[in-house]
């Protein structure tokens, strides 16, 4: 594992340790949880924009599919 020294206000320190202390952890566990959070949320945006990029140029079939799922298609 590596040490990270980080530079924060003093009332932004106070407020996470009030939080970590709330969530019964400390500040290092909870920079732990974060950063966790952040790389999920990070990866989930990657695999929209992939999808996306897939579906691009496609969202007229996309429609129609979804319209003929609901039985909204042409004939209705």
């Amino acid at each position: 594992m590596t040490a990270l020294t980080l530079d924060l206000p003093d009332e932004k320190l106070r407020r996470l340790k009030v939080i970590a202390e709330a969530r019964g952890t400390n500040i290092a566990q909870l920079f732990e949880e974060m950063s966790t959070a952040v790389l999920a949320e990070a990866d989930a945006e990657a695999r929209f924009r992939q999808r996306a990029q897939r579906g691009a140029g496609r969202e007229a079939r996309g429609l129609e599919l979804l319209d003929k799922a609901a039985g909204r298609g042409a004939a209705c």
